[in-house]
């Protein structure tokens, strides 16, 4: 079956308005204080570089 034009299927980049961005960095950096000492290196990291992406894009955007 083919995806319709504007479908999450059609392998495009999700745009986020700045509000939103600002709503993920806040929601990802309370999950990242959250977390359990045993949650895997990876995912922490994954994290962080996330976090570390939405700040460069917020900055570049002021």
């Amino acid at each position: 079956m083919r995806a319709f034009e504007g479908q999450f299927s059609d392998n495009k980049p999700i745009r986020r308005s700045v509000d939103e961005k600002r709503r993920l960095l806040a929601e990802l950096e309370q999950t990242l204080a959250g977390m359990k000492a045993h949650t895997s290196p990876s995912l922490r990291e994954s994290i962080k570089g996330r976090i570390a992406e939405l700040r460069a894009d917020l900055g570049a955007k002021r």
